[in-house]
């Protein structure tokens, strides 16, 4: 480790790479990692050693799935809230998405408006997607050209009248012109006509909620979606995968060649249908969350990689919108501050490792984005880390939490890993769950 231009050495008995976990020092110079040495090596003269023990060294989470709503539904979320919550729990780039703020990320200037908003609160690299609407197809070439990751579409009502679903026909229009030019279409896969033959019955019962969100929206809206993705040769994402029936159709799909990756969430891979209480509502998503049985499968399509990447889909409102009656309660869970632990606390359990877990919630998501600097502990990459204590245990009090609006559905839960601390291109911005001051980028595409 001769190299002058060293500024800062992290070291680790426990350092997770692409090739292992293994004892090691990472040298770093610039904000980037120069190179991974072992644990031992000569600290050169003028670097600071930062020296974990035994706690886990990681690299940054990368959540490709956030609803910052900053600016115009702020009191919901912004910017400055959700990147502390988010530094504070081992994430170091999230990717907003393009609806519940106003305006929506749905042409060039109005993604201008969320960077000018976004710039001096990101305690975190921040990038954006942006919206295919029924009407804006004419946007799509300039919003990618501007640098967003990709486009959000919904095929059944969002929640928010600006941001309308697309039906088949707009669908296969705009994925004709984002495979022109290259790019990807995220997609809320749930059928609205199955929907609609389920309405929503008012109450505080669960179960109610659950049935008029069945299963068979996501999977008949998943079908449809690989139909279009393998007429069109389209690239294609499927955004919080809850149905464990549409597995099968997905794991044809990418058999086939189909170019499609597949989300999940924390909420449905270590919260069931069976614990949630009637008119508990901060338990309301959509999809919905299902039971054990269903979850089982969502980790074995984990595990065989049917399911690519674990993203929090972090979607808070004001805690008045969550009230008691499941069917008019805003559905939305938060959990940017809790995806780590939680996700770990269940691996876990399962006889998982924390490699399956950085895969999956920082080398999967930074992948799908085009994230070459993020997802690794690597030479050349950004020097972004997390520490995590994975032995250690906390309860969830929502009062410790950062972002904006403390209503969580882990409130209570005791979780294994505490994150230690967070580094984002060498400097340090999380304290044992203390933000510092915010020193993220914005984040445009580069390919």
């Amino acid at each position: 480790m001769a190299d002058a231009a060293v500024e800062l050495v992290v070291r680790s008995t426990r350092v997770i790479t692409p090739e292992g976990t293994r004892a090691a020092s990472v040298a770093v110079a610039g904000g980037k990692i120069t190179a991974v040495l072992p644990h031992d090596a000569e600290v050169p003269a003028g670097a600071r050693l930062e020296d974990f023990g035994d706690d886990v060294l990681l690299p940054g989470l990368v959540d490709t799935h956030v609803h910052v709503n900053d600016p115009g539904r702020t009191e919901w979320e912004g910017f400055w809230t959700a990147t502390r919550a988010a530094a504070a729990g081992g994430i170091t780039t999230i990717l907003d998405m393009p609806l519940n703020s106003l305006p929506p990320t749905t042409t060039a200037d109005n993604l201008r408006v969320k960077q000018e908003v976004a710039r001096a609160k990101a305690h975190v690299d921040v990038g954006f997607w942006g919206g295919a609407l029924p009407d804006n197809v004419k946007d799509l070439r300039p919003l990618h050209d501007a640098g967003v990751y990709g486009f959000k579409c919904f095929l059944s009502p969002s929640g928010v009248e600006e941001f309308p679903e697309l039906d088949q026909d707009q669908l296969a229009a705009s994925l004709a012109e984002i495979t022109g030019f290259g790019g990807l279409m995220i997609v809320h896969a749930e059928d609205p006509h199955h929907l609609d033959a389920a309405p929503a019955v008012p109450g505080p019962k669960y179960a109610d909620f659950l049935a008029s969100r069945p299963r068979d929206a996501e999977n008949t809206a998943i079908g449809n979606l690989i139909a279009q993705a393998k007429r069109l040769n389209a690239r294609v994402h499927v955004l919080h995968l809850s149905s464990s029936d549409a597995l099968p159709l997905i794991a044809a799909a990418k058999a086939e060649g189909v170019k499609i990756t597949v989300e999940s969430c924390p909420h449905y891979l270590t919260l069931t249908a069976e614990e949630v209480p009637d008119g508990a509502s901060e338990f309301k998503c959509c999809p919905p969350i299902r039971e054990a049985a269903n979850q089982d499968l969502l980790w074995d399509a984990l595990a065989d990689g049917t399911i690519d990447c674990i993203v929090s889909d972090h979607s808070p409102s004001t805690a008045d919108l969550k009230t008691s009656d499941f069917a008019t309660a805003w559905g939305g869970i938060s959990s940017l501050q809790l995806g780590l632990p939680a996700i770990w606390t269940e691996a876990r359990k399962r006889g998982r490792t924390l490699e399956d877990v950085v895969r999956w919630m920082s080398a999967a998501p930074a992948a799908l984005a085009g994230l070459t600097q993020k997802g690794a502990i690597e030479a050349g990459r950004d020097a972004d880390f997390a520490v995590l204590a994975p032995e250690e245990t906390f309860t969830v009090d929502p009062a410790e939490l950062h972002h904006r609006n403390r209503v969580t559905a882990y409130a209570g839960k005791t979780l294994h890993g505490v994150v230690k601390s967070t580094w984002l291109r060498g400097t340090q911005i999380a304290d044992h769950g203390t933000p510092t001051e915010p020193t993220g980028l914005l984040l445009e595409r580069q390919n």
